[in-house]
């Protein structure tokens, strides 16, 4: 479908994938233009479940073999080499890890052109990250982080691509969810929400941190307490924020937990037999359901039983 599609470039992420886009390519009659993806080994300070350029990762070629994959890629009909391409994680909040990959392919970029690979162009990914509020860590500025591209890499006169993705995407989401019981511990409050882990997987997953605002209800006559916010699916782990300090709230009072927009609902699933909230664009004052809610029906409709047992 991508040589069909006229994808720009394919990103291989390791030797089997280059034979078979070798084989697919030479069998259309086409040519794939390819950027391996190179593994720097460099610690990208981040969640652990978001970084990708450790020599651990799962991610791309140990940088050091790049020359040979390169004089392979080379010798197979149906590719072309353009560029190289590189990504060490999520959310990074300082420039070093960058800076420190993005020197390592531009000694590799000079070596594989004197070695007579036509590069063109560089992916160095993305991953810079925005400041979720209550996080420590605050992410270098846009200009900071171009100013060190062009200090890395800008010399080699390549094509420069970059994908920005959660420094877009986070900041322009918000869950929203409905107070369902407020409900006391014996050390502390609960904030019991219709929304879940299936909602917004972050918490659980990557232990994130979403700056939890109340969206009507809560006045200025309204006491401040304490709560650890959840929701109802049968795990612990089904909890979006600790100890959050904020105005008392009651049953149908309106929450939203911002920076939702990187991660959520592409994450989102049917788990516990939850459907899937709504998604809904909002412009000013107006607004349109891009994802509608499914219902029960709609779900129960994907099962089947075995027409080899007994009905």
């Amino acid at each position: 479908m991508a040589l069909e599609g006229g994808v720009r470039q394919l990103n291989l992420e390791s030797e089997p994938e280059m034979l078979a886009l070798s084989e697919v390519a030479s069998a259309m009659g086409a040519t794939a233009h390819v950027a391996q993806r190179v593994n720097p080994d460099a610690d990208a300070r981040t969640h652990h479940k978001i970084a990708t350029g450790r020599k651990d990762n799962k991610f791309g070629i140990p940088i050091e073999r790049a020359p040979m994959l390169y004089a392979q890629i080379a010798r197979l009909s149906g590719l072309k080499a353009v560029g190289i391409d590189v990504h060490i994680g999520s959310q990074v909040t300082t420039l070093e890890p960058f800076e420190a990959a993005f020197s390592m392919v531009a000694d590799l970029a000079q070596r594989l052109r004197s070695e007579g690979h036509a590069i063109e162009k560089l992916d160095l990914g993305g991953g810079l990250g925005v400041a979720y509020d209550g996080a420590a860590a605050k992410p270098p500025s846009v200009a900071e982080y171009g100013a060190m591209i062009k200090r890395t890499v800008g010399h080699l006169g390549l094509e420069i691509v970059i994908e920005p993705g959660q420094l877009i995407a986070a900041n322009a989401g918000l869950l929203v969810a409905s107070v369902t019981y407020e409900k006391a511990g014996a050390d502390r409050d609960f904030l019991i929400l219709d929304a879940a882990m299936n909602d917004l997987l972050c918490t659980t997953m990557y232990e994130a941190h979403h700056d939890l605002v109340t969206l009507n209800g809560a006045g200025p006559e309204r006491e401040v307490t304490e709560y650890d916010a959840v929701g109802p699916v049968c795990e612990t782990g089904d909890t979006f924020a600790r100890s959050r300090v904020m105005a008392k709230l009651r049953a149908g009072d309106l929450v939203a937990f911002r920076s939702a927009g990187a991660y959520g609902a592409v994450m989102a699933s049917q788990y516990n037999t939850r459907p899937l909230v709504p998604v809904v664009l909002v412009d000013a004052c107006r607004f349109s359901v891009n994802r509608r809610r499914p219902s029960l029906e709609d779900m129960l409709a994907l099962e089947m039983a075995p027409t080899s047992l007994p009905q």
